[in-house]
């Protein structure tokens, strides 16, 4: 009969456990890093994935509650972004302090964890486990992506969270989960499966916990398979918002979000490095990625697609490259796999190199050193601690998820707590081999240790891979109008990657914003001649044409542009306030009418077509 494990020792009424303060430790840190992001331009996001949910929770406060086609990205996060604005104002504090606290909480888990898995004759005394819970735990406190990523407005707290507390339901008891706790995992994770779909891959863990526990507690299988049905049920009950959407208001059968076919395919293709390298046309970001994907999916097309059909396109492509290249898929999985455990860190918004240029977040611990200290205890540790199988699961089961995609430090995120047990766990039992001299067990520990160090900090040679932070950084301080910082930045990135057609056009902008047009155009045109068809390059040259007066050259750029995306709205008003200038009422007031269309809420589209229908009078 296994021994029962308590977390704490009995407290009283108002006492606080090593658990209480552990939450409150840590949520005093995030909370200080919170209050230094206030007194950042960091907070209202400017762009990427940020300003996409948050400008989604906007468009759901403006009554747009419901979409015509079915979700292209996923909406769970955005709709809990809306709800909180519609609680508490468009203020991203709120929802900042509140992923402040989940991810306090994720440092309790782990503690939580630790204390499960230590805690018994078999592996180590109750207090060394609580010990090591607390190593864990600063490590998470201190972990600086997580830092970063639990006071901006993404949902990755959540997901890690929720990942992480499901993993503890499963460790700290060796029975069966009920019923009813199978079934409320399950639409938790369901409902988690709304903002992040690769939460999904703990639900083989809840599985293999009911299919092997219940073979150790000789459960017969009428209760197994009720179990399973609950699962199955939870899941598809809190994963209902976006299928009750896109299959009967839509008319779109998708599961949660159809963008997981361009997500596949620049994942997979024969330019993929491992990281989320945009095939040319696709510009980098969340909502210009989805609407190139959109647009490129019907140019080959020749139709309008329901994004059902969109999804299909871009999987078709990635299936296909894996069918014809089989080879080079398999290269592009090991390669994959060693980006999952490189302490090379892409994280593809920068943000954490911006949150720590700005003295928001602490320093502290990266991947790196993090993966290094825990694959030695993952070597050893498993025959010593039983239930760190579970932990060691859960990584893997997380690590499978990201390669069937790609990898970036959001998204492996989620691993972290797994390895900072394991971590925890081996820095204890190293001195514990210390303090009783076991010279043998020593040796072996620092010979994986090395392993483990070269293999985690092998160099990343790309040049375009280094190029990125210094890439985004720029073009942040050149959103925020700080120019000098911008021009620091992307002369960084330039140098790193002289022939990159986006560092290009950031400095084309740059020298736009510096009042220095000639300068802009050479740099607009030198990103033609790696991009025949940037939008973005034709639609700044029209415009700098624009200003010139030279109304047939910028109506030759926009033409291009409207070539490349005739469904863009800004293309159609620049069209038509060319077309004003060039007094060409009648096309003026067709690509006016076009840009209202596609976007009715832009007051400068109203204020130019009561300007052209006033000249017309």
């Amino acid at each position: 009969m296994p021994i029962p494990v308590k977390s704490d020792p009995p407290a009283g009424r108002f006492s606080l456990g090593l658990g209480h303060l552990v939450f409150l430790g840590v949520f005093a840190l995030r909370l200080w890093a919170l209050i230094r992001l206030t007194h950042s331009p960091l907070l209202l996001p400017t762009g990427g994935d940020m300003h996409f949910y948050n400008d989604w929770a906007r468009e759901i406060l403006r009554g747009q509650f419901n979409q015509a086609l079915a979700f292209y990205g996923l909406p769970g996060y955005a709709y809990l972004l809306a709800f909180f604005y519609r609680i508490f104002g468009e203020n991203p504090f709120v929802p900042g302090l509140l992923q402040a606290a989940v991810d306090a909480g994720i440092a309790v888990l782990i503690y939580q964890i630790c204390v499960s898995c230590f805690a018994s004759p078999r592996s180590t005394s109750p207090m060394r486990a609580r010990v090591i819970g607390l190593i864990a735990a600063l490590g998470w406190a201190f972990f600086v992506p997580a830092q970063a990523y639990s006071v901006v407005l993404m949902p990755t707290a959540w997901f890690v969270f929720v990942f992480w507390f499901v993993v503890w339901r499963i460790v700290r008891r060796d029975s069966v989960p009920s019923a009813g706790e199978c079934f409320l995992l399950s639409l938790l994770i369901g409902l988690t499966a709304t903002a992040v779909a690769t939460i999904l891959a703990v639900v083989p863990l809840i599985l293999a916990a009911l299919l092997l526990k219940s073979k150790t507690g000789n459960a017969s299988a009428r209760p197994l398979t009720v179990r399973i049905v609950l699962v199955l049920l939870g899941i598809a009950l809190g994963t209902s918002p976006c299928w009750i959407h896109n299959y009967f208001i839509a008319k779109d059968p998708v599961a949660l979000s159809a963008h997981s076919g361009i997500n596949l395919w620049i994942g997979n293709n024969p330019e993929a490095n491992g990281y989320p390298r945009f095939p040319p046309g696709l510009r980098a970001g969340q909502a210009a990625m989805l609407e190139d994907s959109i647009t490129q999916a019907e140019g080959a097309s020749g139709r309008s697609l329901k994004h059902s059909e969109v999804s299909a396109y871009w999987s078709g492509k990635a299936n296909a490259f894996v069918r014809e290249d089989f080879g080079a898929w398999l290269r592009l999985l090991a390669r994959k796999l060693r980006n999952f455990w490189s302490a090379f860190q892409y994280d593809d918004l920068s943000i954490i190199t911006s949150l720590r240029e700005q003295g928001v977040i602490f320093r502290g611990l990266y991947f790196g050193i993090v993966a290094a200290l825990a694959l030695p205890a993952i070597f050893l540790g498993c025959w010593m601690a039983p239930r760190l199988r579970w932990i060691l699961a859960a990584i893997l089961l997380s690590m499978v998820a990201l390669l069937a995609v790609f990898i970036t430090e959001r998204y492996r995120l989620v691993a972290v707590p797994g390895l900072l047990i394991f971590a925890a766990f081996g820095l204890s039992m190293f001195w514990q081999s210390c303090v009783a001299r076991e010279a043998q067990r020593i040796a072996i520990y620092i010979a994986l240790l090395v392993a483990s160090a070269i293999f985690v900090a092998w160099p990343q040679r790309n040049p375009s891979l280094w190029a990125l932070d210094a890439y985004n950084s720029g073009w942040q301080a050149l959103e925020s109008n700080n120019l000098e910082l911008a021009e620091q930045k992307l002369a960084v990135g330039y140098a790193y990657v002289p022939e990159n057609s986006e560092t290009l056009f950031a400095l084309g902008n740059l020298r736009f914003a510096q009042h220095d047009p000639s300068a802009a155009q050479s740099f607009y045109r030198a990103v033609l001649n790696l991009d025949s068809r940037h939008k973005g390059a034709f639609n700044n040259l029209g415009v700098i044409a624009l200003d010139g007066k030279d109304y047939t050259e910028a109506e030759k750029w926009f033409r291009r542009a409207q070539d490349v995306d005739p469904r863009n709205a800004k293309t159609h008003f620049l069209l038509a306030r060319t077309m004003f200038a060039k007094n060409d009422l009648a096309a003026a007031r067709t690509e006016i009418d076009e840009a209202i269309k596609l976007k009715p809420d832009q007051p400068e589209f109203t204020a130019l077509k009561q300007e052209i229908e006033g000249n017309s009078q």
